[in-house]
């Protein structure tokens, strides 16, 4: 069976190949019998979602040898793959709602995969309970629209909503987002995501590269209903700035590998959020790919940060006024690329939050390399463009082409007006960034101790026994 299924994976990934360059080469897509919709968005995640499961399917066949429930994972998994294409695709509000909750019942197992496992039961139990509750607030909001509207599929639903009473919109909205923050693990609902580290690491690269991702695909399929109010919009980029900055910050507390990728996901969600509540919803879908890509390597590549013998010391020097000035240019030039190829951040609106967070990001990075003191100053010098410049151009690029392959859905389009809120999120930005930078923070116990107890996951789902460690 594992044979055979990374097999028939693989041969999913080329036949979406295929699909993606028909749409491309023709831009149009397909409907069947209002039940699918073969779109952009579609096409997309099927190639990146059959691209992640293959690495995980290969991955796994050395991963799991010799466990005796194999073919239960592999089964699990491939199903899982099956039910988020169908996800993806679904135009009719029951079909979309069934594979929600398929999605994350089939997740639910694969956190729970070693069943004498108390601790791992504990954590499928939890976080079936979160994926129920998120299934639930889906049906509500659908239920709402169809009984509004009288349209049974997504895209009828899109057609008509400009015609419904704003609060019932609103109320319907308001469902839609708890079950994308729910489902993409934001604060407050990122317990169940930082105690599912039961799972095997490559459903856990499958959780983080592709489950986690589904609140994004839920707002961009329903653009029409949650930015039919500017106010509304608001609230979802007040809603992801809160848990990308407190992921930043949760991470930082963090000892243990999988841990600190938790956290970075909760915060990498709320990225995809607030970039969704700006109006740039391509943005958010090439944000959730390369984040898929970055933590998939990342999981896969974790036993790699366990050694059995003291790590050596990394040096890390003063930046000097020279490394500030190639770091503040670099990050300049970084945001000005971006702009210039994308066209985001030259007007007064919400593309200017989008750039900042760009040119944080390059800050971030280019301070990183400036400051690894083993490292001659004129490589890490010229290494810093030379990196940083290059990479912001692919990610512009992968953003302008999702762009256009998701141009002919309804309100995807849209950068919302630049507000007083936009403002102070962007202050609030630039304060945690010199807050993180600079250890300022790490100064509070009192923070110290409530980024902790944030960062802890359930008790029932934490081992304290090496001996039981051994055993699972």
């Amino acid at each position: 069976m594992p044979t055979a299924l990374t097999r028939l994976v693989w041969l999913l990934w080329a036949a979406c190949l295929g699909v993606l360059a028909a749409r491309l080469w023709t831009g149009e897509g397909w409907a069947f019998a209002g039940l699918v919709a073969v779109d952009g968005l579609t096409v997309v995640m099927w190639v990146a979602v059959t691209f992640f499961s293959g690495i995980v399917h290969s991955y796994s066949r050395r991963y799991m040898a010799g466990s005796r429930t194999i073919d239960r994972f592999f089964g699990r998994v491939f199903a899982f793959t099956l039910v988020v294409m169908v996800l993806v695709a679904a135009d009719h509000l029951v079909l979309f709602g069934i594979a929600w909750l398929a999605m994350g019942l089939v997740m639910a197992d694969l956190i729970g995969h070693a069943e004498d496992w108390p601790q791992a039961q504990a954590a499928a139990a939890l976080a079936r309970r979160y994926f129920v509750a998120s299934s639930g607030l889906l049906v509500v909001g659908l239920a709402t629209l169809w009984w509004e509207t009288g349209a049974t599929t997504v895209s009828g639903i899109a057609s008509a909503v400009g015609t419904a009473p704003s609060t019932v919109v609103l109320a319907a909205a308001g469902a839609l987002l708890l079950a994308a923050m729910v489902q993409s693990a934001l604060v407050p609902f990122h317990t169940w995501l930082l105690s599912s580290m039961t799972a095997p690491t490559p459903a856990s690269a499958l959780m983080h590269a592709g489950f986690v991702n589904a609140g994004g695909i839920l707002l961009v399929r329903f653009a029409p209903v949650v930015t039919v109010d500017a106010g509304f919009m608001l609230g979802v980029v007040l809603v992801g700035a809160a848990s990308a900055l407190l992921g930043k910050l949760l991470k930082t507390v963090q000892t243990d590998v999988k841990g600190k990728l938790g956290c970075s996901t909760v915060g990498q969600m709320g990225f995809m959020i607030m970039q969704a509540g700006l109006g740039f919803f391509g943005a958010a879908i090439a944000h959730l790919i390369l984040h898929g890509f970055y933590k998939a390597y990342q999981f896969l590549a974790s036993g790699g940060r366990v050694a059995h013998e003291p790590p050596a010391a990394t040096k890390s020097g003063s930046a000097g006024p020279v490394g500030v000035v190639v770091i503040a240019l670099t990050a300049l030039a970084g945001g000005g690329l971006f702009a210039l190829l994308t066209g985001k951040g030259t007007e007064l609106d919400s593309g200017l939050l989008l750039t900042l967070v760009v040119v944080l990001t390059v800050l971030h990075t280019a301070r990183e390399i400036v400051g690894t003191a083993s490292v001659p100053a004129a490589v890490r010098y010229g290494a810093v463009p030379l990196v940083a410049l290059p990479a912001i151009a692919i990610y512009a690029g992968l953003y302008q082409l999702i762009e256009g392959l998701l141009a002919g859905l309804p309100a995807v389009g849209q950068p919302a007006e630049l507000t007083v809120v936009h403002g102070l999120v962007a202050v609030a930005f630039v304060l945690a960034y010199l807050a993180v930078e600079s250890g300022i923070y790490r100064r509070s116990d009192r923070l110290y101790v409530a980024l902790l107890n944030a960062s802890q996951p359930a008790a029932d789902t934490l081992l304290t026994s090496k001996e039981d460690y051994n055993e699972y």
